[in-house]
């Protein structure tokens, strides 16, 4: 991890967390960020975020992971803490059908507020918990399709499926911004002002990407 710090990066993506308390979401994070999981957790207070640093075909992507309280006193961070994400994981706990069925309010919440070609994948954790299931695998894969989500039940306890949940949403987004860029390629100079010069580069880890020219349209 030395090394880190000198390293060049070339993008940086900001991914947000989402989803009801005592879920999982610390957890995820935590497993992913610095492959750790602590059985007496503390509730999230309000906003924290963690980085971890992946090469993705050859390139240095820096994953900016916001983490925020699922309680509603917490509903005032939202705009702020939405702004300039280009990834979400939507989390319900499986041992739990409330957290599952509060799911589409936090769907509708985050295109609410972030930028509408947001990659979204919904996650049921604690899968370790098979025999305490209360929401079916199917019930989640039906709705994920029907939104047009990715979808992993995942075990932050295990490590089970955490690091694909996070790799198959910086992978998506990696290539969305890609195709993006070579579009702005082909039409520089073309008097296309719609695509020309907007690259996603990032110069430097401590800024975040913009929202609105971030990503391109899905074909």
């Amino acid at each position: 991890m030395a090394s880190d710090a000198n390293q060049k990066i070339d993008y940086v993506f900001k991914v947000v967390l989402i989803g009801d308390s005592a879920v999982g979401k610390s957890q995820i994070l935590a497993r992913f960020a610095r492959d750790e999981f602590s059985l007496d957790s503390k509730a999230t207070i309000g906003v924290e975020f963690q980085t971890r640093t992946l090469v993705i075909q050859h390139k240095s992507v820096k994953a900016q992971i916001w983490d925020t309280a699922g309680q509603e006193r917490y509903r005032a961070v939202t705009s702020a803490y939405y702004r300039g994400a280009v990834g979400a994981m939507l989390v319900y706990d499986i041992t739990k059908r409330q957290t599952f069925d509060h799911i589409p309010r936090w769907l509708e919440e985050l295109r609410g507020h972030a930028d509408k070609n947001i990659v979204i994948i919904l996650i049921g954790n604690k899968s370790d918990l098979e025999d305490q299931r209360a929401v079916p695998t199917e019930d989640a894969k039906e709705f994920a399709q029907k939104e047009g989500l990715f979808f992993l039940e995942t075990s932050a306890l295990q490590a089970t499926n955490v690091e694909t949940a996070f790799l198959t949403v910086l992978t998506e987004i990696f290539n969305i911004v890609n195709k993006k860029n070579l579009v702005a390629d082909e039409n520089q100079g073309n008097g296309n002002p719609s695509l020309a010069g907007k690259k996603i580069l990032v110069p430097g880890p401590a800024q975040v990407i913009p929202t609105k020219s971030s990503m391109c349209c899905r074909s």
